[in-house]
């Protein structure tokens, strides 16, 4: 019952953010003048992914960056790798978000096994093997540029223990599955063909994280960080 009554403060904190900062964005629309913080934490939704007996949608991936001391990465940048480029050619080398989506795609639909065969091998790739995978690469654009979005300002200092880390952690820990979360993956959910078993027993686009069980209390903390997004 407790992770019933967390998981509808959440929502409900969702909502207030939502109406803050003035609806969904979509990454298909936004780019960098778009504005936003230099820091934050991301929660993505997904059409035709709904909360349990409601029509509203359901978080299915959490994500922040500069988790690394002394990164310097940007909330934009981390977004801008999760879109790709204009032409909607993009990098799932750089992105887990894109190398998750794609490889489920993969398994999903009939690709040619030149296009499919170096998916997500190595942290780089020579010129010929990035233009065989365009194909999906423009797919994965597609797939994310549909995804409603959301973000919260936390401007603290990178590293592994920074406020953004604690919040993504917890607030996976609170949606995933595997932890009890009531909030199922509808059965065409496209992680269910995920490569993950991660992915696919949380229900959500997150690998790391889907095991932990949350902190309830890190939702005042939320509450106070959403408060403050309304001075910004």
């Amino acid at each position: 019952m407790t992770h019933s009554k967390d998981l509808k403060r959440f929502y409900e904190l969702l909502d207030n953010l939502k109406s803050i900062v003035g609806g969904y964005r979509y990454l298909s629309h936004c780019d960098a003048k778009t504005g936003w913080p230099d820091k934050g934490v991301y929660f993505f939704f997904e059409p035709g992914e709904h909360r349990q007996e409601s029509s509203d949608l359901r978080v299915v991936r959490v994500g922040t960056h500069a988790v690394s001391c002394g990164s310097k990465s940007t909330l934009w940048s981390r977004l801008r790798m999760h879109r790709g480029n204009a032409s909607e050619r993009g990098n799932h080398r750089g992105s887990v978000f894109r190398l998750l989506i794609g490889s489920a795609l993969m398994n999903r639909e009939n690709y040619p096994s030149s296009t499919t065969s170096n998916w997500g091998k190595g942290n780089s790739a020579p010129r010929e093997i990035r233009d065989n995978e365009n194909a999906i690469e423009i797919e994965v654009s597609r797939y994310i540029g549909t995804m409603p979005l959301l973000w919260i300002k936390i401007d603290d200092e990178s590293g592994p223990d920074s406020l953004r880390k604690y919040i993504e952690k917890n607030s996976i820990g609170l949606l995933s599955n595997i932890n009890g979360c009531p909030d199922l993956a509808s059965v065409s959910w496209l992680g269910r063909f995920s490569h993950k078993n991660n992915v696919q027993l949380s229900g959500l686009w997150n690998s790391d994280h889907v095991h932990e069980k949350y902190n309830p209390e890190f939702l005042d903390v939320f509450e106070e960080l959403v408060e403050a997004m309304k001075e910004c």
